[in-house]
């Protein structure tokens, strides 16, 4: 099996830049490949392609759209892109994707940086089986926020909010209008499918987890009903800015974590 390069940094790519090559297609002057994009084998079945690239002395891999990918469960896709981060030796993450609003005062558009989650997903248990008791009391990383809101507020021209509860639901689908009153009601203000098992699993590994997502549709029952044509209008218009936010972002990160996210991660009682 092929050794699995070194990397300090992880970029989960969802579908706010799903349209492009990350970060091959950013005019971003010194990024250079180290891997187009490798399938390692996992104990949780062959991994999504893993893409390596170094930018300023720090070397990142990044996997596209959360490493879903047909015939394979999006709990063990997870599992598998987890797996590589932590032989990796990744200690720091960035996500990316779409969301739509559920709180009214939010549009199509902005920038959200969540900084907490509602878990209705109803997935199996997904871990590493690590025994570890993870704590989630701070789910995202306040270094990584900053950093996602210095560099969201330097190149977006639209709002950017750098707090938000994002609730987790199961795909494909979308909501039903009663499912979106319901998330409303337990105080989400945006709803997508990709926070969890994510932060859990950072978690597990030791890593930092920040993410930012990109408001492409009102949730049902929310102002008025989205669009396709505007729903692909913005994942195509906007990728190019959400990797550019992102490649800002990874370069403002330096120097150990100092954020005490680590610290969650507690050995287990149950032994």
């Amino acid at each position: 099996m092929r050794e699995i390069p070194r990397a300090e940094l992880a970029v989960i790519g969802g579908s706010g830049t799903y349209s492009i090559n990350f970060p091959g297609d950013l005019d971003i002057n010194g990024i250079e490949i180290i891997d187009e994009g490798t399938v390692f084998k996992t104990p949780f079945g062959d991994s999504p392609p893993v893409k390596f690239f170094r930018l300023g002395g720090k070397t990142a891999a990044t996997v596209k759209m959360h490493g879903w990918r047909p015939g394979v469960g999006r709990g063990e896709a997870s599992r598998q892109v987890f797996w590589v981060f932590r032989e990796a030796g990744v200690r720091r993450i960035i996500a990316e994707g779409g969301v739509g609003s559920v709180n009214h005062l939010l549009r199509p558009r902005d920038l959200v940086i969540p900084s907490d989650y509602i878990d209705l997903s109803m997935r199996r248990d997904v871990s590493l089986g690590g025994p570890y008791l993870l704590v989630m009391r701070q789910p995202v990383c306040p270094d990584i926020t900053s950093a996602l809101v210095r560099a969201s507020e330097k190149l977006y021209d639209g709002r950017v909010f750098d707090r938000g509860v994002y609730a987790v639901t199961d795909g494909r689908h979308f909501e039903s209008r009663a499912e979106v009153v319901m998330l409303g009601r337990l105080g989400a203000d945006v709803v997508g499918q990709s926070m969890c098992p994510e932060v859990y699993l950072a978690r597990e590994i030791g890593a930092c987890y920040g993410r930012l997502d990109l408001v492409v549709n009102y949730a049902e029952g929310v102002i008025r009903d989205w669009d396709h044509g505007e729903l692909k209008d913005i994942f195509y218009g906007l990728a190019g800015k959400m990797g550019a936010i992102v490649m800002e972002a990874l370069g403002l990160i330096n120097g150990e974590p100092g954020c005490g996210c680590r610290e969650l991660r507690k050995e287990t009682l149950l032994k």
